[in-house]
């Protein structure tokens, strides 16, 4: 399989995982299972998973940008913006993980303020799908590049 479907299945699995869990699995278990209180904890394994399998999609496409990279093709220099993109959703993923989720157990625990910590993960996930979503278009050429990771 070419470095270019590689990269966009990746990113693609990257965004619609944060698409899917974030936008959708996870308002869904609030409405569906009524109280917070049973909702959080699940909400919190969701997104737990989440930022393992970014972890993991975004290193398999560093390695992949890496490798265009060396090439020495057009693409090489565009690659160096993209592998921007994708280091900085990881590096929101690990702090959203090991930051605030702690945070926002934290605050639950001790009557925190839940609601800052609240925000500032849901920053966090919109900054992740945003870059996940940048991430895709570069790889799959359609800022009008053709096979270009702009």
């Amino acid at each position: 399989m070419p470095l270019q479907r590689q990269a966009i299945l990746l990113a693609a699995l990257w965004w619609g995982g944060i698409t899917a869990l974030s936008f959708l699995a996870v308002p869904l278990l609030f409405a569906s299972l009524g109280s917070p209180a049973v909702a959080g904890p699940v909400a919190a394994k969701v997104f737990s998973l989440q930022c393992r399998a970014g972890l993991v999609l975004g290193l398999a496409l560093l390695l992949i940008l890496r490798r265009w990279r060396g090439e020495a093709t057009a693409i090489a220099p565009a690659a160096l913006t993209t592998m921007g993109f994708v280091l900085f959703a990881m590096l929101l993923a690990l702090l959203q993980e090991f930051g605030v989720a702690q945070n926002i157990v934290t605050a639950r625990a001790s009557g925190g303020n839940l609601r800052l910590w609240h925000a500032v993960g849901s920053v966090m996930v919109l900054g992740q799908w945003l870059c996940a979503g940048v991430v895709l278009w570069r790889v799959s050429g359609a800022s009008g590049g053709g096979n270009q990771a702009r």
